[in-house]
């Protein structure tokens, strides 16, 4: 399992005055997030930057916040 999948995220389309994209948002990291024209693409930015978000942790030895459970 990757670390994407361990972290909720929330996704919203942002309005048009605003830009129009989707953004990506973890919960249990401030500041962590993926944009993109479509949901998809925002997705897929939202993997590679909570990657980066945890390496970037990792390499000031700072433990990442738990991930928080998932709603059913």
């Amino acid at each position: 399992m990757t670390a994407a999948a361990e972290y909720p995220s929330a996704i919203e389309k942002l309005p048009q005055e605003e830009g129009g994209y989707y953004v990506v948002r973890f919960p249990n990291i401030p500041g962590c997030l993926g944009v993109g024209d479509t949901g998809e693409e925002a997705q897929a930015d939202a993997r590679e930057a909570l990657a980066a978000c945890l390496d970037a942790l990792k390499a000031i030895d700072r433990p990442p916040p738990p991930p928080s459970a998932r709603a059913t």
